[in-house]
Protein backbone atom coordinates (compact mmCIF):
# COMPACT_ATOMS: atom_id res chain seq x y z
CA UNK A 1 0.00 0.00 0.00
CA UNK A 2 1.04 3.49 -0.45
CA UNK A 3 1.02 5.88 2.70
CA UNK A 4 0.07 9.11 1.93
CA UNK A 5 -0.31 9.69 5.56
CA UNK A 6 1.63 9.18 8.42
CA UNK A 7 2.10 10.31 12.11
CA UNK A 8 4.54 11.52 14.22
CA UNK A 9 3.90 12.18 18.15
CA UNK A 10 0.90 13.64 17.30
CA UNK A 11 1.33 14.67 14.58
CA UNK A 12 -0.04 14.32 10.91
CA UNK A 13 1.94 14.24 7.89
CA UNK A 14 1.20 14.52 4.28
CA UNK A 15 3.40 12.70 1.95
CA UNK A 16 2.27 13.71 -1.67
CA UNK A 17 5.58 12.75 -3.84
CA UNK A 18 9.09 10.94 -4.12
CA UNK A 19 10.00 13.29 -6.69
CA UNK A 20 12.59 16.06 -5.68
CA UNK A 21 14.63 18.14 -7.48
CA UNK A 22 17.78 17.93 -5.11
CA UNK A 23 19.83 15.23 -3.99
CA UNK A 24 20.65 16.56 -0.59
CA UNK A 25 23.69 14.43 1.30
CA UNK A 26 22.12 15.23 4.79
CA UNK A 27 18.20 13.41 3.30
CA UNK A 28 16.56 11.28 5.71
CA UNK A 29 15.20 9.14 2.89
CA UNK A 30 19.23 8.03 2.44
CA UNK A 31 19.19 5.01 3.54
CA UNK A 32 16.08 4.48 5.15
CA UNK A 33 12.45 2.78 4.13
CA UNK A 34 10.35 5.48 5.76
CA UNK A 35 9.44 7.39 9.22
CA UNK A 36 8.81 5.78 12.28
CA UNK A 37 7.66 2.53 10.74
CA UNK A 38 5.73 4.07 8.09
CA UNK A 39 7.19 3.13 4.60
CA UNK A 40 7.15 6.41 2.41
CA UNK A 41 8.26 5.15 -0.98
CA UNK A 42 5.49 5.27 -3.14
CA UNK A 43 4.62 3.88 -6.75
CA UNK A 44 2.19 6.76 -7.36
CA UNK A 45 1.52 9.92 -6.50
CA UNK A 46 -2.08 10.63 -4.67
CA UNK A 47 -5.09 12.58 -5.92
CA UNK A 48 -6.17 14.76 -2.91
CA UNK A 49 -8.84 11.53 -2.25
CA UNK A 50 -6.67 9.35 -2.12
CA UNK A 51 -4.93 11.62 0.98
CA UNK A 52 -8.34 12.39 2.72
CA UNK A 53 -8.99 8.77 2.59
CA UNK A 54 -6.01 7.65 4.78
CA UNK A 55 -6.57 10.81 7.00
CA UNK A 56 -7.55 9.19 10.47
CA UNK A 57 -11.24 9.56 11.33
CA UNK A 58 -10.36 11.04 14.61
CA UNK A 59 -8.71 14.06 13.43
CA UNK A 60 -9.85 16.54 16.19
CA UNK A 61 -7.61 14.20 18.56
CA UNK A 62 -4.29 15.13 16.82
CA UNK A 63 -2.17 18.56 16.93
CA UNK A 64 -3.73 21.08 14.89
CA UNK A 65 -1.34 21.72 12.34
CA UNK A 66 -0.88 19.51 9.44
CA UNK A 67 2.69 19.09 7.91
CA UNK A 68 3.24 18.82 4.25
CA UNK A 69 6.31 16.91 4.47
CA UNK A 70 7.23 13.17 2.74
CA UNK A 71 10.25 11.21 0.71
CA UNK A 72 10.24 14.22 -1.91
CA UNK A 73 9.31 18.24 -2.35
CA UNK A 74 5.65 18.08 -1.97
CA UNK A 75 5.25 21.43 -4.40
CA UNK A 76 5.53 18.39 -7.54
CA UNK A 77 2.03 17.16 -6.43
CA UNK A 78 0.37 20.70 -6.45
CA UNK A 79 -2.61 20.12 -7.02
CA UNK A 80 -3.62 17.39 -4.40
CA UNK A 81 -1.58 19.80 -1.62
CA UNK A 82 -4.02 22.60 -2.71
CA UNK A 83 -6.99 20.60 -2.39
CA UNK A 84 -5.62 18.78 0.56
CA UNK A 85 -5.19 22.11 2.55
CA UNK A 86 -8.23 23.22 1.52
CA UNK A 87 -10.40 20.47 2.92
CA UNK A 88 -7.65 20.28 6.09
CA UNK A 89 -8.80 24.32 6.88
CA UNK A 90 -12.53 22.97 6.08
CA UNK A 91 -11.80 20.96 9.38
CA UNK A 92 -10.43 23.52 11.74
CA UNK A 93 -6.73 22.65 10.74
CA UNK A 94 -3.79 24.26 10.12
CA UNK A 95 -1.04 23.52 7.63
CA UNK A 96 2.89 23.68 6.98
CA UNK A 97 4.90 22.99 4.03
CA UNK A 98 8.16 22.21 4.18
CA UNK A 99 9.92 22.49 0.92
CA UNK A 100 13.22 23.38 -0.93
CA UNK A 101 12.03 26.41 -2.15
CA UNK A 102 12.05 25.47 -5.81
CA UNK A 103 8.57 25.28 -6.53
CA UNK A 104 8.61 28.21 -9.64
CA UNK A 105 11.27 26.32 -11.04
CA UNK A 106 10.04 23.41 -11.22
CA UNK A 107 6.75 24.63 -12.50
CA UNK A 108 8.22 27.45 -14.75
CA UNK A 109 5.93 30.07 -13.33
CA UNK A 110 5.16 31.94 -10.67
CA UNK A 111 3.12 29.86 -8.02
CA UNK A 112 3.72 31.63 -4.63
CA UNK A 113 0.15 32.83 -4.24
CA UNK A 114 -1.50 28.93 -4.31
CA UNK A 115 1.20 28.73 -1.92
CA UNK A 116 0.38 30.89 0.57
CA UNK A 117 -3.32 30.21 0.11
CA UNK A 118 -2.94 26.60 0.81
CA UNK A 119 -0.24 26.93 3.91
CA UNK A 120 -0.44 28.85 6.66
CA UNK A 121 3.09 28.10 7.56
CA UNK A 122 5.48 28.13 5.08
CA UNK A 123 9.22 26.67 5.72
CA UNK A 124 11.74 26.46 3.85
CA UNK A 125 15.03 25.13 3.56
CA UNK A 126 17.62 27.10 3.21
CA UNK A 127 19.79 24.68 3.84
CA UNK A 128 22.91 27.13 3.27
CA UNK A 129 25.01 30.32 3.04
CA UNK A 130 25.66 31.14 -0.37
CA UNK A 131 24.80 28.99 -3.75
CA UNK A 132 28.25 27.23 -4.35
CA UNK A 133 28.07 25.42 -0.80
CA UNK A 134 24.33 24.43 -0.92
CA UNK A 135 24.78 23.09 -4.45
CA UNK A 136 27.53 20.79 -2.65
CA UNK A 137 25.40 19.83 -0.35
CA UNK A 138 21.81 19.62 -1.95
CA UNK A 139 22.82 19.03 -5.87
CA UNK A 140 20.05 20.69 -6.97
CA UNK A 141 19.06 19.49 -10.89
CA UNK A 142 18.89 23.23 -11.72
CA UNK A 143 22.18 23.72 -10.22
CA UNK A 144 23.74 27.01 -8.43
CA UNK A 145 20.86 29.16 -9.63
CA UNK A 146 18.37 26.80 -7.11
CA UNK A 147 19.77 29.05 -4.42
CA UNK A 148 18.74 32.42 -5.65
CA UNK A 149 15.58 31.22 -6.56
CA UNK A 150 14.86 29.68 -3.21
CA UNK A 151 15.61 32.97 -2.11
CA UNK A 152 13.35 34.97 -4.23
CA UNK A 153 10.31 32.27 -3.65
CA UNK A 154 10.72 32.98 -0.36
CA UNK A 155 10.73 36.49 -0.46
CA UNK A 156 7.59 36.18 -2.73
CA UNK A 157 5.64 34.40 -0.33
CA UNK A 158 6.18 36.98 2.77
CA UNK A 159 5.47 39.50 0.26
CA UNK A 160 2.03 38.06 -0.42
CA UNK A 161 1.25 37.63 3.69
CA UNK A 162 2.55 34.01 3.93
CA UNK A 163 4.06 33.18 7.29
CA UNK A 164 7.42 32.07 6.05
CA UNK A 165 10.72 30.62 8.08
CA UNK A 166 13.88 29.40 7.00
CA UNK A 167 15.49 26.50 8.45
CA UNK A 168 18.79 25.01 8.16
CA UNK A 169 20.65 21.49 9.28
CA UNK A 170 23.35 21.73 12.07
CA UNK A 171 25.40 19.56 10.86
CA UNK A 172 26.56 22.39 8.38
CA UNK A 173 28.55 24.18 11.31
CA UNK A 174 28.46 26.62 13.36
CA UNK A 175 29.95 28.99 11.38
CA UNK A 176 27.80 28.40 7.70
CA UNK A 177 24.48 28.78 10.53
CA UNK A 178 25.53 32.03 11.61
CA UNK A 179 26.22 33.24 8.07
CA UNK A 180 22.54 31.78 7.11
CA UNK A 181 21.26 34.03 10.36
CA UNK A 182 22.52 36.91 8.97
CA UNK A 183 20.70 36.19 5.59
CA UNK A 184 17.70 35.42 7.22
CA UNK A 185 17.72 38.83 9.49
CA UNK A 186 18.46 40.99 6.30
CA UNK A 187 15.43 39.59 4.85
CA UNK A 188 13.89 40.00 7.63
CA UNK A 189 12.64 35.99 7.84
CA UNK A 190 12.84 34.28 11.20
CA UNK A 191 15.72 31.10 11.07
CA UNK A 192 14.89 27.46 12.39
CA UNK A 193 18.36 25.46 13.22
CA UNK A 194 17.39 21.36 13.26
CA UNK A 195 19.38 18.27 14.34
CA UNK A 196 20.37 16.31 12.05
CA UNK A 197 17.98 12.94 12.08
Amino acid sequence: MNNYVYILGNKIYINLTNRCSNKCDFCIRQGREGMSGTTLWIDEEPTAEDVIEQLPLNLDEYDSEVVFCGFGEPTYNLEALDEVASYLHCVDKTTRINTNGQANLIHKEDVTDLIVTSCDVINVSLNECNADKYQQHCKSIFGTKAYEELLEFAKLCKQRGGNVIFSVVDSIGEQDIKECQKLADKLGIPLRVRVKE
